[in-house]
């Protein structure tokens, strides 16, 4: 990611005039609260207050946010009706917060740098794109295509997908899936919608494919090189590519050396800025990082021994990284591993027997200041 230097802003626009410490300083110090902390610091003068809306202060504070990846969980009781969101980070420990602001009972669909995009669970087809921590949302035009709920077989998107780019401040929001013309049979159209916040406009192609995901598949989109990425289910897995750019898909193949036998099971997840492949067996977590994205080239970067929580491997997930932990959620638990000091640790767990899965709703977070306008 390209860094920001502070010779690039001019020393005025941040300087008070008789402040104790260099604007350099004073930058870095805000740039590292917490969203919380800085947008109370916005009462100590106007120039604070007027620093959360400068856009080079919010590429700054953004740069270092992106570092830190932390867990998202919606904590929900069985029959839907009453849930939380848990943001768990390795650094800060557990928070809790909710969605009231949206005033709709909605779901998290999709996570990406900071920005969540929900769907209303009482209407069909209606979307949010907020930021839980500045609480900015925006409600998403409804299509003009009338067929847009009419996806395969449930009506609703197999894939949704949230693209955010922290420098343009642009998103957009993917939903694809097999679509089923009224009356008639499927056949394999599988419809692609993409929002994008800049014409705030849906445009929307059609393809054949066959793939079929499972549910973490679908929850484990990644959006890296422009584009966003999913894990197909079945077999030894592919990686399927949607280009924002050109509006097309396309397949990546996985490492060579993944073994596809019983017992191995496969997720997709981001480690700084790369693609990477987490492989899950009995006794092994390995973790593999696409080192070259245009050549394809997968690196084994750790191995890790699970006999330390052998009773949990059934059932474990891991859902976000770093080049220093991995954060992984069970039925009722939310794991650490340290990688340098080898370390497991519980962060979070649940005692309601009558909670869904934490690992069911569970989503990569990071805590930035991106905007939704």
């Amino acid at each position: 990611m390209h860094q920001t230097r502070f010779d690039q802003v001019p020393t005025s626009q941040f300087s008070s005039g008789h402040g104790f410490f260099p604007d350099e300083v004073v930058l870095q110090i805000l740039s590292r609260l917490p969203i919380k902390s800085l947008f109370r610091s916005k009462t100590v003068c106007k120039l604070w207050c007027r620093l959360v809306s400068d856009k080079y202060f919010i590429q700054l504070y953004n740069e270092l946010a992106v570092k830190n990846s932390m867990l998202l969980v919606e904590v929900s009781e069985s029959s839907g009706l009453k849930s939380s969101l848990i943001c768990v980070d390795d650094q800060k420990g557990v928070c809790e917060f909710d969605l009231g602001f949206l005033k709709d009972r909605v779901k998290v669909r999709a996570s990406c740098n900071g920005l969540l995009c929900c769907s209303s669970i009482p209407d069909k087809g209606v979307y949010y794109v907020c930021n839980p921590m500045t609480r900015e949302f925006k409600l998403l035009p409804k299509s003009r295509e009338r067929n847009v709920t009419r996806f395969y077989p449930d009506g609703e998107a197999t894939l949704v997908g949230l693209a955010c780019n922290l420098v343009s401040q642009k998103f957009n929001v993917v939903l694809a899936g097999y679509h089923r013309t009224f009356g008639h049979r499927p056949d394999g159209t599988f419809k692609c919608m993409i929002y994008d916040s800049e014409t705030n406009k849906w445009r929307k192609f059609i393809t054949f494919q066959d793939d079929q995901f499972s549910h973490m598949n679908k929850n484990q989109v990644v959006f890296v090189n422009g584009a966003l990425h999913w894990l197909t289910g079945g077999g030894c897995s592919c990686i399927l590519v949607l280009d924002l750019e050109y509006d097309m898909w396309r397949k990546m193949s996985l490492p060579d050396e993944l073994n596809c036998g019983m017992g191995n099971r496969f997720y997709l997840l981001e480690l700084d800025g790369c693609l990477s492949v987490i492989q899950i067996s009995d006794t092994w977590m390995k973790i593999w990082v696409l080192k070259d994205y245009v050549r394809e080239e997968w690196r084994l970067v750790d191995t890790v021994s699970l006999r330390c929580i052998k009773g949990l491997v059934p059932g474990i997930f891991p859902i976000c990284q770093t080049g220093e932990y991995v954060l992984l959620a069970t039925h009722k638990h939310i794991l650490v591993f340290h990688r340098k000091s080898r370390v497991w640790k519980e962060m979070y767990s649940v005692k309601n027997s009558s909670t869904l899965p934490l690992w069911y709703s569970a989503y990569a977070f990071r805590s930035t200041i991106s905007s939704c306008h």
